[in-house]
């Protein structure tokens, strides 16, 4: 009913008013380079399994994951780096479509971790695979998309401050695909990473 509606639209506008104050701030600390990071190792499993936990509920969509089998350690600011994962799925899920597939897959090439999110969605406008990246650009369906166009800038920022690269490009399959790749640095002894624990 509407008035039980009402309510609920007026919570949702909030947060998402108060997400928007919170990316804008945090774009402009990133910028000014008064944005500390707080990095410590991680297996990319707890980042990857954390993220997908904090999705909205509104975008509970099935994703396939394809993570190396063996234990992968990143040297990773962990609630920024799991933000960067909740946009570049988030994003996935509004812009692709509800009968999309999603996916997101790993590999460690060179001492560089390589972690992609992608889609077999409309992929990304012509012309447009470094553009979407700049502070309030956005895609093609943005009239139909709610938002501001500050998600990718932000990510873009974050992966950028960890010494790593964010790029975009449409999948020959279908789709768009978010490349992430970072340095993988030399991760503590097995037997010091459990001590931590």
């Amino acid at each position: 009913s509407p008035p039980a509606r009402q309510p609920r639209d007026t919570r949702q506008h909030k947060l998402n008013t108060s997400r928007r104050v919170n990316t804008l701030l945090d774009m402009a600390r990133i910028q000014s380079g008064g944005f500390n990071l707080k990095k410590e190792w991680l297996t990319l499993e707890e980042v990857v399994g954390s993220a997908l936990q904090m999705l909205e509920p509104g975008l509970l969509h099935p994703i396939t994951l394809s993570l190396p089998q063996q234990l992968t350690l990143i040297h990773v600011d962990g609630p920024l780096f799991e933000r960067v994962l909740i946009n570049l799925l988030e994003n996935a899920v509004k812009y692709a479509g509800p009968q999309a597939s999603i996916g997101i897959d790993a590999a460690v090439k060179d001492d560089r971790l390589q972690l992609g999110g992608w889609d077999d969605g409309p992929g990304i406008p012509a012309g447009q695979e470094q553009k979407i990246f700049d502070k309030f650009a956005r895609g093609n369906k943005e009239s139909a998309v709610p938002g501001v166009g500050l998600g990718l800038a932000i990510c873009h920022a974050i992966v950028e401050v960890h010494g790593g690269t964010l790029t975009a490009y449409n999948r020959p399959q279908g789709g768009a695909c978010f490349r992430v790749t970072l340095p993988q640095g030399k991760p503590p002894e097995l037997d010091d990473f459990h001590e931590d624990m």
